[in-house]
């Protein structure tokens, strides 16, 4: 269903686009090419030119870190510590522009559309001049507004900036658990433009603004552009054997049967089953 609407939402886009005329017609010279699918250059680590979790340095209040050192400590034992994204929770803002899978912009003067295989979701960036509502209804990718910048001066548009507020918890920024304050106020700030010797290549300057770091925290992420790409359904729940009981994490083997994750993990309670008597 999510992929239907996925390609629902190109049709529409290109409707708009090939329909309008007169006055109001797509002028797309002012903007850039970013058509494509793009990919990641880089770690999945959250700032790609840093190790992974404790060698990212994020600048974490003492209480994340923490909340980050667990995180980690239980991986290695086999858990899967702050990383929700393994019970197939969307990854949302700004875990999404690491582009675990390619993404792809869709640019049309009101809104610019980002869509990613992962979880099949969509951005919005609204360039249309709006305000921010009053009330947000939060949600994994939040609601952004941009603006479109001719940076260099020559009558194109070639950078976009954006701001994204109103997401929701539980996120982190990477596969490692890096956290997020559980107030759920970040701010997500981007600016994004091409290359300018290399134009199938994409940067991406993202800075938080989050209440579980003591200062904002920027990283650039890069992409590569692949201008015929091939583009596949990504369901996570199709291959999910992940089963979580209360606070627990267990597998399903190849047969279905229940499996632990770590060494003596203790079975689920099953009090609310028949017991077998021996």
């Amino acid at each position: 269903m999510a992929r239907r609407l996925s390609c629902g939402l190109l049709v529409l886009v290109a409707a708009l686009a090939i329909g309008a005329s007169g006055a109001n017609a797509f002028d797309d010279a002012r903007y850039p090419d970013w058509r494509g699918g793009w990919y990641r250059i880089g770690s999945g680590n959250w700032d790609p030119d840093k190790p992974r979790g404790l060698g990212q340095e994020a600048p974490l209040t003492r209480e994340y870190q923490a909340i980050l050192e667990a995180s980690i400590a239980a991986q290695d034992n086999g858990s899967q510590g702050n990383n929700a994204g393994y019970r197939c929770i969307p990854h949302g803002m700004p875990r999404l522009m690491l582009a675990n899978e390619p993404i792809q912009f869709v640019i049309v003067p009101e809104t610019t559309y980002v869509m990613l295989e992962l979880f099949n979701q969509g951005r919005h960036i609204y360039t249309d001049g709006r305000g921010w509502p009053e009330r947000f209804t939060p949600a994994s990718l939040g609601y952004s507004i941009g603006r479109w910048l001719d940076a260099d001066g020559d009558g194109r548009y070639d950078t976009l900036v954006v701001e994204t507020r109103g997401l929701k918890s539980p996120r982190a920024y990477d596969n490692t658990g890096l956290p997020f304050h559980k107030d759920a106020a970040s701010i997500i700030r981007e600016r994004i433009w091409l290359d300018e010797t290399k134009p199938d290549v994409l940067h991406n300057e993202i800075t938080t603004i989050d209440h579980a770091l003591t200062r904002p925290w920027t990283v650039t992420r890069s992409y590569r552009r692949e201008r015929n790409p091939k583009w596949n359904e990504d369901i996570c729940t199709d291959y999910n054997a992940h089963v979580v009981i209360r606070d627990e994490d267990y597998l399903l083997s190849w047969d279905g049967l229940l499996m632990p994750t770590r060494k003596d993990q203790p079975p689920p309670d099953l009090r609310h089953f028949d017991q077998l008597q021996r």
